[in-house]
């Protein structure tokens, strides 16, 4: 039986950080590999602080061939909608998210950082805080559809017996908000726009073919598990996508969707647009141990 990342599931944590790094000249996939799993290996369950340690899919699958899962590629090209809206690719090497307390965080970042200087550089780091509860930059609920702790493990994680058993794939978005243009609009127009309502996200009877809950349904591209945050200031802000399943295909689906490649584009994508983007593989607990230093 294989051992999944704690961290995927571990709800509650107000601060986070999500840092990407980009493997030196030099430095194969083998050394970035084990390099960063003993950077998980190093982190006491004393710390007060939860890491999740993930991959570029084809770099995971040089150093681990044996641990990876089937048919997962990066995020190598972008997504470009009919009309060019583009959701960019900017796939890194490695991926490190951290959540906790925030003065905790940022011991664990700095460590982490000091410690794989020598084979990574910091490409992107963005600082995530959780904002009344449950709720994004927009005002509404995140996470409405998201499944119960008790049947997520079976939709995140890849099962036993599979290549990369107890591994699950992770979506990472940074998304900025076009937050006075947001605020432009009435309840019922942002309503509208979400296919939800803004005080308890009750799905619209009526929600336009539009709207994100639309063009992001479960029930049509499949289910995920979201850890999205808002991120920044209140002069530049927005969302984290933080997307977990145990196949690519659903987080790619709705992705296209979004951008109106099976349909109409989706609404919120008007107020909000995508900077980053790139796919991990979270390898199983047990198989990040076997190749730390």
């Amino acid at each position: 039986m294989a051992y999944p990342q704690t961290g995927i599931l571990a709800l509650g944590t107000l601060s986070h950080a999500y840092l990407e790094f980009d493997r030196r000249d030099g430095i194969d996939a083998a050394a970035l590999v084990a390099a960063a799993a003993g950077v998980a290996a190093a982190r006491s369950t004393l710390s007060g602080v939860n890491l999740v340690v993930g991959f570029r899919p084809q770099l995971w699958a040089a150093a681990a061939p044996s641990a990876a899962p089937d048919g997962v590629t990066g995020f190598d090209a972008p997504v470009v909608g009919p009309d060019g809206f583009t959701m960019p690719a900017t796939q890194h090497d490695l991926v490190l998210w951290f959540g906790g307390a925030h003065d905790l965080i940022f011991d664990a970042v700095t460590e982490a950082t000091t410690a794989l200087a020598d084979v990574a550089v910091v490409a992107e780091e963005t600082i995530g805080w959780s904002y009344h509860r449950d709720r994004d930059l927009t005002g509404f609920i995140d996470g409405t559809e998201n499944p119960t702790l008790v049947e997520a493990p079976a939709l995140v994680y890849v099962p036993d017996g599979a290549p990369g058993a107890g591994g699950s794939v992770l979506l990472l978005q940074k998304w900025e908000h076009e937050t006075p243009e947001w605020m432009t609009l009435d309840t019922a127009a942002q309503e509208l726009a979400i296919g939800r309502t803004k005080p308890d996200s009750i799905e619209l009877d009526d929600k336009p073919a539009t709207s994100h809950a639309a063009r992001t349904d479960q029930d049509t591209y499949g289910q995920i598990f979201r850890r999205n945050t808002p991120y920044g200031t209140p002069a530049e802000h927005g969302t984290m996508f933080v997307g977990f399943c145990a196949e690519q295909r659903p987080l790619a689906a709705m992705l296209e969707s979004m951008a109106g490649l099976d349909g109409p584009r989706d609404e919120l994508t008007r107020y909000t647009r995508p900077l980053t983007g790139a796919y991990y593989v979270i390898p199983a607990a047990d198989a990040l141990a076997a190749v730390a230093n």
